[in-house]
């Protein structure tokens, strides 16, 4: 008996068991590992703290959607790749012949001087890329009336990095429905050099700060949080101060990664961003957040991701030439507030630009144009997510990024 083995039962990781388990050899066996069994929904991280969301909403079991597959609960300490073995927390070892690593990326917000560490953590600086940050977050708005709102990015790379855009946008629109829009500043800090990091959409969504009153600080690069004062503090000692921060920490990639000297100084395994094979071995495949492909880390590109891996795993298996190559698919709604949303479509030669999506000239979304069907396709995608997407059944858009209805240049 084969077995494959897949490390994390996140988007990637389950979307990809219940895809080859269909499909592999009847020979092979699929093990998947994981910490606990709480599957997370991430997107409806951004919606908890206006009350779009509730935090039940977001949470469900694992192991509902993997009944295929074995799964243990046992966390992944070390992986040695010269002898194909994982060794988990419970001290037991697990062969495989083949490795998919989904152990994805997480906050660490212990980096920085004055964040986690700080007096102001979860009173005055939260994050909203943890579930409790999220839901903290929810009282922290409720109760803030006037003041200085920072939205900020620490450094790139991040987990769905128009996220912290969203929620400046989102935040703007919160408190103009309470009446209090003439009484908080708000602004959106970035290390980038624009509101975003490739240029038509950057200056799209920079004036769109703008129209909405929202303030940009960029090229800030955080030293630390200033807890007495209340300020960020950046390396060339600029500082912004804050009533309340909304930061975004360091995300960093799995432990288990690190531990094992397959990482990158990010935690972030090298690989070819084609195949989605490791650099270092063979035998090791990455999907989602955990590789360092230079595309956004969000669930859209895991599912495209998984729709070139899966065809090249098999073909490996088989002794083939690997058939198919990522070309950096990535598509993500903005939401703008006032029940509106942008949408982005891009892979790694083509930068966002306006159009329709996902058919030519029909659409019906709009690219790179607030409307409220892109609103309500975002709203829509957690019922996809749930029923579509994680159990590995089809979902009709191509995970090839498309020129017809784009207007490139």
């Amino acid at each position: 008996m084969q077995r494959l083995v897949i490390l994390g039962a996140g988007t990637g990781g389950t979307l990809l068991a219940n895809k080859l388990h269909k499909e592999l050899p009847q020979d092979w066996q699929i093990t998947v590992v994981d910490r606990d069994d709480e599957h997370h929904y991430q997107p409806g991280y951004l919606f908890i703290p206006f009350g779009t969301y509730k935090p039940q909403q977001v949470v469900k079991s694992r192991k509902k959607f993997l009944p295929d597959v074995e799964f243990l609960l046992d966390p992944a300490t070390k992986i040695n790749t010269d002898e194909h073995f994982v060794t988990l927390q419970s001290g037991k070892q697990l062969r495989y012949d083949k490795l998919i690593i989904a152990t994805g990326t997480a906050p660490a917000p212990n980096e920085i001087p004055g964040m986690a560490d700080g007096s102001l953590w979860h009173k005055k600086v939260w994050d909203f890329y943890t579930l409790q940050g999220s839901c903290g977050l929810r009282h922290a708005l409720k109760n803030f009336k006037k003041g200085k709102l920072v939205v900020h990015i620490t450094e790139m790379p991040i987990k769905c990095p128009v996220a912290p855009l969203e929620f400046a946008l989102l935040a703007q629109d919160f408190f103009r429905k309470k009446g209090l829009m003439w009484d908080v500043d708000i602004t959106f800090v970035t290390p980038l050099d624009g509101a975003f990091t490739k240029p038509v959409a950057s200056r799209e969504l920079g004036s769109l700060l703008a129209q909405r009153g929202i303030a940009l600080e960029t090229d800030f690069q955080l030293e630390h949080i200033d807890n007495e004062t209340q300020e960020l503090v950046s390396y060339d000692d600029r500082r912004i101060p804050f009533d309340l921060a909304v930061t975004v920490p360091p995300n960093r990639g799995a432990q288990v990664i690190v531990d094992s000297g397959l990482g990158d100084d990010a935690g972030f395994i090298p690989i070819d961003k084609h195949t989605l094979r490791s650099l270092a071995d063979p035998d090791v495949w990455v999907i989602g957040d955990a590789g360092d492909a230079p595309t956004s880390k969000a669930g859209s590109v895991v599912h495209f991701m998984a729709e070139n891996l899966i065809p090249n795993l098999l073909a490996d298996i088989r002794g083939e030439a690997l058939p198919e190559r990522f070309d950096g698919h990535a598509n993500c709604s903005v939401e703008s507030g006032r029940g509106e949303a942008l949408l982005l479509d891009f892979n790694y030669d083509q930068e966002p630009v306006t159009g329709t999506f996902p058919l030519p000239k029909v659409g019906p979304l709009r690219l790179l144009k607030a409307s409220r069907l892109n609103h309500l396709s975002k709203l829509a995608f957690e019922h996809v997510y749930w029923n579509l997407l994680i159990r590995g059944l089809p979902i009709p858009i191509s995970k090839d990024m498309q020129a017809a209805g784009k207007n490139i240049a």
